[in-house]
């Protein structure tokens, strides 16, 4: 190790960071109806508008952190928003017996992918980023 971030690995853990959300928002698509009602289910406000909204920010900012263009900015954009999901959608402290296990997991995987994602944040997408300036010498 020369004390550099491997760019490689940093292109696959964005890469990986990203496909998650990517994929979030397809299946948001394919299941329009379904997460509409379920968004309405949690009592989130003008499920209309907020959707196609979450969908945008799902996979444009996945679109991003793939390709390292503005991936700082993107991933303060999915941390923000995974804050916001994991709040209306994963309280297990107001979960049944029967889902308490399931949403204090899926709060926790949460908190850890914010964390994912302030790295991104905190250091950048690396070199193998699209929109990177090459250093002159």
């Amino acid at each position: 190790m020369n004390g550099q971030p491997n760019p490689t690995l940093l292109l696959t853990g964005r890469t990986l960071m990203g496909l998650l959300f990517l994929l979030a928002g397809i299946r948001k698509i394919m299941y329009y109806a379904g997460t509409g009602g379920y968004f309405a289910h949690l009592g989130l406000p003008a499920v209309q508008i907020l959707l196609p909204l979450v969908i945008l920010i799902e996979i444009g900012g996945s679109a991003m952190l793939i390709t390292g263009w503005n991936a700082k900015y993107a991933a303060l954009l999915l941390a923000a928003f995974t804050v916001l999901a994991t709040a209306a959608g994963h309280q297990f402290w107001n979960a049944d017996a029967a889902n308490y296990g399931n949403q204090f997991n899926n709060f926790w995987k949460n908190v850890s992918i914010i964390g994912g994602l302030l790295y991104i944040a905190a250091f950048g997408p690396g070199p193998l980023a699209l929109g990177r300036k090459k250093s002159a010498g």
